[in-house]
């Protein structure tokens, strides 16, 4: 059996949802975007936060000390209020690059998708090693080693790539074309512009966009 990596590519697609399984956002926002996929042409990428953060100069909220708590407490928040469970992994962030690369090995399938969420975000397991994640490896039906392979990995750099030549700053994103919903917050919002894309482009929506700058950091 060889990695079914076809799923993961996003270049002809023209709705993407784009995630890490180190964000607790991107799992509570999941079931939502599989939702919409019953009904709209959505594909999951699955792409590394780090290097979209570096590439944009930016650190993550768990790298600043206050926002890192408080970025915590309002995942546990969010997901009280959805109804869903929620337990964090032992040490966060983590290393996701194992979860990310067993997600392309298995296509990033709607199966395998739920499988890395679970074990992370449900049931709070490790995910920072292939052997942390051995169980949902088997509970997938792929073979040992699978996602070491030289086309996962380089699956994974097309992807993050793809994602920056999109201008994503963050994730979760939901890219319907070239319109960015960023996080699991913003979902209501690419609801209503999938239903009405006008809304996009009404008069006071066009003016913010190309509000003047009235003032730069040094």
């Amino acid at each position: 059996m060889h990695a079914d990596t076809s799923a993961s590519t996003p270049t002809e697609q023209a709705n993407r949802w784009y995630f890490d399984f180190i964000s607790p956002f991107a799992y509570l926002q999941w079931p939502k975007v599989r939702a919409l996929m019953a009904e709209h042409a959505i594909v999951p990428v699955p792409i590394l936060l780090a290097a979209v953060l570096d590439a944009r100069g930016q650190k993550g909220p768990a790298e600043i000390p206050s926002k890192r708590e408080f970025t915590y407490r309002h995942a546990l928040f969010q997901a009280r209020e959805a109804g869903v469970p929620l337990r964090f992994p032992p040490t966060h962030p983590f290393n996701p690059l194992p979860a990310l690369r067993l997600c392309i090995a298995a296509g990033a399938s709607v199966a395998a998708i739920d499988a890395l969420f679970d074990w992370i975000w449900v049931q709070g397991r490790a995910a920072d090693s292939a052997q942390a994640l051995e169980p949902v490896r088997e509970s997938l039906g792929l073979p040992p080693g699978v996602a070491d392979s030289a086309e996962v990995k380089a699956m994974l750099r097309t992807c993050t790539e793809v994602a920056l030549t999109e201008d994503v700053f963050g994730v979760p994103t939901l890219a319907l074309g070239k319109r960015l919903f960023w996080g699991n917050d913003a979902h209501a919002f690419a609801v209503a512009v999938l239903r009405d894309p006008a809304l996009w482009d009404e008069a006071e929506m066009r003016r913010v966009a190309d509000l003047p700058v009235g003032v730069q950091r040094a």
